[in-house]
Order: C-alpha cells, then structure tokens, then sequence
C-alpha cells in the first residue's frame, strides 16, 4: 500500500494517556490533509480494504485501568496503538472501511466477582479459573441473590453454571475466568483509546468513510471474547445465552483484504481469528487469503507471577 506522511498533530507521547479529541480540528486538518494528497471518498476506490480493531478501549489499553494488557514489555498496548496509528495514517489513501469491536459490560455478569459465592459470602478475587469440580463440590455457587433479577431459581443459576463449565471443557476453551470489572457500559474504561479514536475520526473525514462499531459481550450469562459470538451459545435447557454473528464472514466476502489488530492476543483477537477461520472454511476456504493480521499491533494478557499468555 502507499505510505502517507503521519499527520504534525500525532503526538505519541500521548498514546498512553487520556484527553479528549478535538473533532472540529481534525476534521478541518483531514480536509487539507485529503486535498493535499489527493485522496478520494472511499465510494471512488475499486479496492476495498478493511481495517477490524478488537477491543481497543481504555480499559485494556492504558496503563493503570482495569485490564491493561501490558504483554511481555510490560508497555504492550500503549506500544502496539503506537503502531496501529500509524498504521491507519500512512495507508490512509488504501483503508477504505474501519469497524471497531466495544467490550460491553455491567457488573452482574457471570465473569465478574459478584456472579460467585463460596460458603463464607466471599466472591472470588479477579484471575480465579472457576472449574466443573469446584462448582460441582460447591466450592464456588452461583450467588442466589442475583436469582431474582434473572428470573431463575438460584439451584438452575448453578445448574446452569456447571453445564457452563463443563462446555468450556469439552470445547477445549480457556476455563471460566474472573476478571477485575472492565469494560463497564457508560465508564470512561468502555471508551476508544483517545489516540486510536482520533485516527478513526481522522480517516472517516479525509476519505469520507463512516466507522463501524460493533457492541458484544453484554450477555450476563455468557463470556465474549470473540467478535464472531459468544463463547457458549446454550443452556443447560436448550436455551439461547447468545447467538453468533455472522456479519463479518458475510463483510469478509465483500472485501479485498481484512487486517486486524487489537488486544488481547490471546483472547478477544484469539478467539476472533479463529472464530472466522471457522466461518472461512464452512463458506470459502479461499477467503482465509484475504486476512491479515497485524502481530505488532497486538499483545498477550501477561498477570506478572499469576498468568502468562504469551
């Protein structure tokens, strides 16, 4: 693709940190920016080549939020955003489409503390692995006083539990994790890194492209990592916990090419490769040729002396 100049207003220093984006400017500064490189809208361009960002949120990606994905450097998020702005502002006149992944939680989800119980009331710290034995021993119980809310009975709520556990298994899938509280619908942790933000806003102006975001990871009983679904579709009862999405093989069909970049590595990214790949080989296998993944613009989930995904 043919590389642009990074705009004088990129300013990586603040990659890492939090500020609000000055639209009127960057629009203003995309308008010269398209004239003086000659970039047309995007309706002009006989290629189409799509951008997916996985989760790139304040939550996972700025030091001190809830779950910074610091890899192996320790700096791994802030160091791949670096890149993936970059990325976008040197091949703007070749991304024609941006669609970005948003992590969408509340508190009462079944990978957060409060979903678990033991037999003291305490809830389990974040990083606790949750396993089919424990909830079967009643180690951990699914916490009776959200029953109510959910309309079940709290023996189904742990009924429902270990068939959860029990499919994670058998599918040979991460055991069922409590993470810190992240992502949280209406918190700042729920919102675009600024620096990612404003290369998207940047690029929607200068080749007249409108941002696509997808919202996933709401359903309370169910874990998301992947953008293609969620990671158990049913029930104990044969009931719906989610369904998957079929957007992106169907938009991967009407591309050219398909780079993806974002955190986690080993997770949210993970998943959504593989999820599609799953997806490619049920449609095309010939598709699996139009996607790329950008290594450099994405990092493991490393806890230092609890969890290394490398």
């Amino acid at each position: 693709m043919p590389q642009l100049p990074i705009p004088d207003f990129f300013e990586v220093a603040r990659v890492g940190e939090i500020w609000k984006v000055d639209y009127a400017a960057r629009a203003a500064d995309a308008k010269t920016f398209a004239v003086q490189h000659n970039l047309e809208p995007v309706s002009t361009s006989s290629e189409r080549i799509s951008l997916l960002l996985i989760d790139v949120q304040n939550t996972f990606c700025l030091p001190g939020f809830e779950l910074f994905v610091g890899g192996r450097s320790g700096n791994g998020a802030v160091e791949d955003n670096t890149r993936l702005c970059e990325f976008i502002y040197r091949n703007l006149g070749s991304i024609t489409h941006i669609t970005a992944t948003m992590d969408t939680h509340l508190s009462q989800q079944i990978f957060h503390p409060i979903f678990f119980v033991d037999a003291g009331g305490n809830h389990p710290a974040p990083y606790t692995d949750i396993h089919t034995d424990e909830l079967q021993s009643g180690k951990w119980i699914f916490n009776p006083a959200l029953a109510p809310q959910f309309g079940i009975a709290p023996e189904y709520g742990q009924q429902m539990m270990i068939h959860y556990a029990e499919v994670l298994e058998k599918k040979g899938k991460y055991a069922l994790t409590i993470w810190p509280y992240h992502a949280m619908l209406g918190g700042i942790g729920h919102a675009l890194v600024p620096a990612v933000e404003e290369a998207v806003f940047f690029h929607s102006h200068a080749r007249t492209s409108q941002p696509h975001f997808v919202i996933k990871g709401e359903k309370p009983f169910t874990e998301n990592y992947s953008a293609v679904g969620p990671e158990v579709l049913v029930g104990p009862m044969g009931e719906a916990l989610g369904v998957r999405d079929t957007q992106f093989i169907q938009h991967l069909q009407n591309v050219d090419r398909l780079y993806i970049a974002g955190q986690a590595k080993s997770h949210c990214v993970a998943w959504t490769v593989q999820d599609l790949l799953d997806d490619i080989q049920a449609t095309d296998p010939e598709l699996a040729k139009k996607v790329y993944l950008l290594e450099d613009c994405s990092s493991a989930v490393v806890v230092p002396g609890v969890v290394d995904h490398t």
